[in-house]
């Protein structure tokens, strides 16, 4: 399946789901308010994302455009008084640009008062509204201006009510001087990347200034989801610089997506992923706790968690149920969330979602939701693999693959295939999290398989396919790695 620019942002559901009826629906969070900042195909981006959104689309800026960009909507409004907008209502069709009078060559942004009223026009109509909020004058690469931009906070002018801003930089700079050629206000770039101007531009200093409060991160509402698209990876050479530039990003932002919107393809999309250890059970069948068992001189359940904060999990969160205060002092020097379960006894379906619960998503904040609510929000769990306590030969490796498969397209279930059978542990995108708080009883994740479509993985280690439940199985496990 190829991801387009609206799925990597979430606006549009990747995930297929199916109703009674077996037909395939998209879940769409219709009032969208982006912010685009930044360089490197800002207007590409602000119009392909205004395709794909289902008709009608509002799209404007509070920065200059030129007039060779009109044409890229199917209509334009020129406003310069508020009752402008009366004849508007009467026309939404297709993609709509709302700018400011033309001037010369040039569009003038709209101001604040003007932005506001059009803010409330869409929530009236429930429209979309797409926001073009600065300008790169088409380099590659940019910083921010220092000076006060009218009716706004600051330069670049984004409107306080935006549930996202869009931070944008063309991957093409990398490797060229640092100029007027390939940046916009190279002096301030220059200043914020702590290098000289004329100096070669490195990974490491477009790290710098996305990262800082004076560059990427300028002026961004507090409340809105930070997603930086790192555009122009049109080489794999750019690509894998991308990939080790957005692990670090992610500090800074909720979601880094990397892309080559010329020839429309989304490479990867890079968000947290939280690993939830499944470690309540009382291990009856086996006759004493299987978390406390050793394993290479350490408990069960130490050697997973360690397992999933060396694969970069992050949170890690480990329900306990019986035996939990053994469980915690066998954890308590580890930087994880513990997660008591008191209904552990009810079933598997009460821990995932105690795991759930501990990671604080926001989509379970409203969990019988039929849209997906993603943006507007500061915290964002992409995905969240599932461990459970009795598999601790479980390796980094694995969960590396089901992280890397998941990012290509973000698929909503991701598990390993061994020799035709399914292996545990399991990726579950944040789109199933609501399914998962809806179970009951003894039912785990697989009870939602048959409502989703599950990427298999291939993988030949066939240890995936043993869980410890009897003294047997502990010694078949380690006659396999003696």
């Amino acid at each position: 399946m190829i991801m387009n620019l609206s799925q990597a942002l979430r606006l549009i559901s990747p995930q297929i789901r199916y109703d009674n009826s077996a037909e395939p629906r998209e879940e769409l969070r219709k009032q969208a308010r982006i912010a685009l900042v930044g360089s490197g195909g800002k207007t590409t981006a602000l119009f392909q994302l205004a395709r794909e959104l289902p008709p009608p689309v509002i799209v404007t800026a509070t920065a200059h455009l030129d007039v060779n960009q009109i044409h890229l909507a199917d209509s334009h409004w020129s406003w310069e008084k508020p009752d402008d907008l009366i004849a508007l209502k009467d026309n939404l069709h297709g993609v709509l640009l709302v700018t400011g009078p033309v001037i010369g060559d040039r569009t003038k942004g709209l101001d604040k008062d003007a932005i506001d009223r059009l803010h409330a026009f869409c929530d009236a109509h429930v429209l979309p509204l797409l926001i073009e909020a600065d300008g790169s004058r088409q380099r590659p690469l940019k910083a921010p201006a220092e000076r006060v931009s009218p009716n706004f906070e600051g330069e670049p002018p984004i409107p306080d009510f935006v549930d996202a801003v869009l931070v944008m930089a063309g991957l093409s700079g990398i490797g060229k001087p640092l100029t007027e050629e390939f940046v916009h206000r190279p002096e301030i770039f220059a200043r914020l990347s702590g290098m000289k101007a004329g100096a070669v531009i490195t990974p490491e200093m477009l790290l710098r200034v996305l990262t800082h409060p004076a560059g990427g991160l300028k002026n961004i509402p507090p409340h809105a989801r930070r997603v930086a698209l790192l555009n122009q990876a049109d080489t794999p050479k750019l690509q894998a610089q991308a990939k080790a530039l957005a692990e670090s990003l992610l500090t800074a932002y909720q979601s880094v997506v990397i892309a080559s919107l010329s020839q429309s393809r989304i490479h990867a999309v890079y968000e947290p992923v939280a690993g939830i250890l499944l470690a309540a059970g009382e291990a009856t069948r086996f006759g004493q706790p299987k978390q406390l068992l050793d394993y290479h001189g350490q408990p069960f359940v130490r050697a997973v968690t360690q397992t999933a904060l060396a694969s970069g999990l992050s949170p890690v969160v480990v329900v306990t149920g019986a035996n939990a205060s053994d469980l915690e002092a066998a954890l308590h020097d580890l930087p994880i969330i513990i997660a008591h379960n008191p209904d552990w006894q009810n079933g598997q379906s009460s821990s995932i979602q105690t795991g759930l619960q501990a990671i604080r998503h926001p989509v379970l904040r409203n969990a019988s939701t039929e849209f997906f609510e993603f943006f507007g929000e500061r915290e964002g769990i992409g995905s969240a693999i599932f461990l459970l306590v009795d598999q601790p030969q479980v390796s980094t490796t694995v969960i590396h693959a089901l992280v890397e498969q998941h990012r290509t397209n973000l698929p909503p279930i991701v598990a390993p295939l061994v020799a035709g059978q399914r292996a545990n542990p399991v990726l579950f995108d944040c789109a199933t999290f609501p399914d998962l708080m809806a179970l009951t009883g003894d039912m785990g994740g697989r009870a939602i398989f048959g409502k989703y479509q599950v990427t298999y993985m291939p993988w030949h280690d066939e240890s995936l396919l043993l869980d410890v439940d009897t003294p047997e199985d502990l010694e078949r496990l380690r006659n396999r790695e003696e």
